[in-house]
Formats: C-alpha cells, structure tokens, sequence
C-alpha cells in the first residue's frame, strides 16, 4: 500500500511527539554581575569591555547581564554577595573581601603575570583556596601590570637626610595596604571609594592611596596635588564567579567564559599600562607634581610593602603560606 503526503506528514509529527526528532539547543544562559567602582571609572570600562567580549563570543550559550556598580551593590557587600549566590559575577579587587579569602593577598605582593601563575599552578592553587572559603572560582586577574600610589594634598615633608615623613600624612586607605602605610609610620583612615571625596573636601584626611587608573574619575585630583613615586603592589582586580554557578554550567559555557576571560586578562594588562601612563600624564598637566624618593627610601619603601603583605596573610592564616610563596613568592 502506497503510503500518501498526508500520511507521511502525520506520521512524521507522531514521531516528534516521541522525541525522534533531533534535539533542540539548551537555552542561553544569563548571569548577573556587579562591578566594584562607579561606571565612568577606568576599571568599569574594562570590566563592561570584557563582557561586551564575552556577550558576544557567547551567544546562544552564555551571557552576562551587568546590573551595575556600587550603586547596586556596595565595594565592601561584593564577597559575601557572590558567596551567597546573590550575585553570579563580580568585578572587584581582593582586598575587600581579605575577611573571607584572605589568600587573596598574594594578587597584590606577587612580581609574576598571570600568564606565569597559569603556567606554574599558582592560579589553580588560588582557585581551590577560593572555592572553600569565598565559595568563588576566580576567571581572571584583569588590570595588573600597575601598582598604587601616595597622593598628598600638600608637598611632603622631608626629614634630614630628604626622606619622606610619612608620619604627616593622615592616608585614607584600603583595608589591602592598610598594614604597609601603618609601618610606614602614616596615620590610616580606611574607606570605600564612595566616602574618599568627602574626607578631603573636609580635611579629614591629607592624603590618599590609590591606582593612577580611575584616579580623575572620581574627582579625587581637585584636592591632591602631589604623587609620590614609586609605586607600590600591583592592582589586584579580579573576575570571579560564584563557585556553585560555576560547577552548574555546561561545559560549552564554561569554555567560553574561561577562554574569553584568560584573552582578556592579556589584553587587558598591556591596556592597563597605557591607561596609567595616559592618566599620569593627564594629572600632570593638569598640575599634578611627582615627588620622588631617594634611592635608599625607595628600597626600604618596596621592601617594606612586600613583607606587610605576606606577613599581614601569616597572621590571618598561616596554613597555606608555604605553597603560595611557592607560586607567587
């Protein structure tokens, strides 16, 4: 019996029904994420860079919806946002959330890229210290390559020997180099980003430490007028994603977003050094002045920052000192 169109066609749903027909493709995936500094700063630029990146290598598998900055979400709220699940990814720096991983520390004292820390086991290292206590996996160290500066409200004072007196300086600080500046001798003031405007504008503090990137953004160039060099750590912004959605995802997502995010963590250092040396240059003229130390400060001063860190990590937890400096020491 000669089988009709009709026939075919009913009979070809039937089979559909039953699930012959070939699969469709699983829904995109959406992630929120918050970032750390207002939208017109230097590191909301980028971040929103990486997820245009992102979004767009993504589609039809995975995507990042941004929600927005501190305005959504304030700078000290993002570990314990992230761990909870109220946030999928943050763009933030691992100094604001040391209370949680305190291993985070090693972003800012360690001299080796990315690059080599992928390379040597340093970030898988890390990955696991921040899957068991931040509940986060860390996709990328974005930014690097630049370190912080000491912006002063008036010229510093020098000692005898033309030193800088850091015991004038009251500095507004994150709680990351809060321990370096109070072995400097500098009274410390730790803030959030949000409150540094207002602190000068009413002298409650004469100094402030900061990245050179997203220095002007926040206006904080209207009252200091002083830089001193050198600089000191390295900017230790981070990607990171809640740990759970992580595990969750499909493996095509998670090779989209790992791969994209190690591209952007390259670009995003050589981008990071122009973004400094084009900041600095504008600070300057526009007023700014650098005033340097002698050779024999400035040893002391790098030398000084470098064993804050990891002795500042010792205290808070000592149990996996020895395999971090292994990799980042």
């Amino acid at each position: 019996m000669s089988i009709t169109r009709r026939t075919f066609a009913k009979s070809a749903l039937a089979l559909a029904g039953v699930g012959i027909a070939r699969p469709a493709r699983a829904a995109e995936i959406t992630l929120n994420a918050v970032h750390f500094t207002p939208a017109q700063v230097s590191y909301a630029r980028s971040f929103l860079a990486f997820v245009a990146k992102l979004n767009e290598r993504g589609k039809g598998v995975v995507q990042i919806k941004v929600r927005g900055g501190p305005e959504i979400l304030p700078l000290g709220q993002l570990g314990d946002a992230q761990k909870s699940g109220l946030v999928d990814i943050i763009n933030c720096p691992a100094g604001p959330y040391l209370n949680l991983v305190p291993e985070g520390e090693v972003f800012s004292a360690t001299s080796k890229t990315p690059a080599e820390l992928r390379a040597n086991g340093g970030f898988a290292l890390i990955n696991e210290i921040y899957g068991k206590k931040g509940n986060a996996f860390v996709l990328a160290h974005v930014d690097g390559g630049a370190g912080f500066h000491i912006f002063t409200v008036d010229e510093p004072t020098r000692t005898a020997d033309g030193s800088i007196d850091f015991s004038k300086l009251k500095i507004r600080s994150a709680a990351l180099y809060r321990d370096f500046l109070e072995k400097l001798g500098a009274s410390v003031v730790v803030q959030g980003p949000g409150e540094v405007y207002t602190s000068l504008e009413r002298g409650l503090v004469n100094a402030n430490a900061y990245s050179v990137a997203g220095y002007a953004g926040f206006g904080w160039n209207k009252f200091t007028k002083y830089r001193i060099d050198p600089s000191f750590f390295q900017t230790d912004v981070l990607i990171s994603i809640n740990k759970a959605k992580w595990d969750s995802l499909p493996a095509e997502a998670k090779t989209i977003l790992q791969t994209v995010a190690i591209e952007y963590e390259a670009e995003s250092i050589a981008a990071s050094l122009k973004t400094t040396a084009d900041e600095g240059k504008a600070l300057i003229d526009g007023g700014m002045k650098v005033v340097a130390m002698p050779d024999a400060q400035k040893t002391l001063f790098l030398d000084t920052a470098i064993q804050a860190s990891w002795s500042r990590l010792e205290k808070r937890d000592p149990s996996n000192i020895a395999a971090l400096r292994a990799k980042f020491g």
